[in-house]
């Protein structure tokens, strides 16, 4: 899919990949981690007070939202079912360099130094047991085409922007989302555009501005109602 992948080093020490073709990051140049950790760790899993969760996340990627919340979960001692949807997996050679493990290490004791290449090398379509607490299931396919079944106490959107992928960023698949999230359910995105949270509101979704991550001025989590 891609040609020319390139790892880069963000401010706060952690990698992210550069895709020349569509001039887009993978991450926050002013730091990867510290902006997933903002964006669906502390906004997004901390945030959701249940003990069990079900997530979904839309667009794997790196895979670094998957290990951000494995070690949160053990952390809080929290029971995870976690989904994962994309259509492009990274090469090996590319994830095998991320440095995401050796910076996690130092930010948090509870990590165990195997799980980010467990996570990579889990096949696709299948369920794993990463720890006594978390399952993963990646799921190889187009959001846009895939019908989603289960159901979901908070979703990580993680797609590119709306103006690199703005076929994902639609009512459609804000509707069908919507559909198979818990009443109480959370939603949270890095993207704080209007057209983004006018959509979202559209499908019935209690819509928030909240802080962004580092020079970043807002995002976006929103709430399925209760009824």
């Amino acid at each position: 899919m891609y040609q020319s992948l390139r790892l880069i080093l963000t401010e706060d020490g952690s990698h992210t990949i550069y895709l020349p073709e569509i001039n887009e990051h993978y991450h926050s140049v002013h730091g990867a981690i510290s902006e997933s950790l903002h964006v669906y760790i502390r906004s997004g899993f901390s945030y959701h007070t249940a003990q069990k969760v079900n997530i979904l996340e839309v667009g794997f990627g790196t895979g670094l939202n998957v290990l951000l919340t494995l070690m949160q979960a053990r952390k809080e001692k929290r029971e995870v079912v976690y989904h994962t949807i994309d259509t492009f997996i990274l090469p090996s050679d590319i994830t095998n360099s991320l440095n995401y493990d050796l910076l996690c290490n130092q930010l948090c004791e509870n990590i165990d130094h195997e799980w980010f290449q467990i996570i990579h090398k889990s096949s696709w379509d299948a369920e794993h047991q990463i720890s006594e607490f978390f399952y993963l299931k990646k799921i190889l396919g187009d959001i846009k085409k895939i019908k989603l079944t289960s159901k979901y106490d908070i979703v990580y959107f993680d797609a590119f922007g709306p103006d690199k992928q703005p076929d994902i960023w639609t009512d459609d698949i804000f509707m069908q989302i919507y559909k198979v999230m818990n009443p109480g359910s959370i939603l949270t995105t890095y993207s704080s555009k209007g057209e983004v949270k006018r959509k979202l509101e559209n499908c019935g979704f209690i819509v928030e501005k909240i802080p962004g991550p580092r020079f970043k001025r807002e995002m976006i989590r929103c709430m399925r109602p209760d009824v």
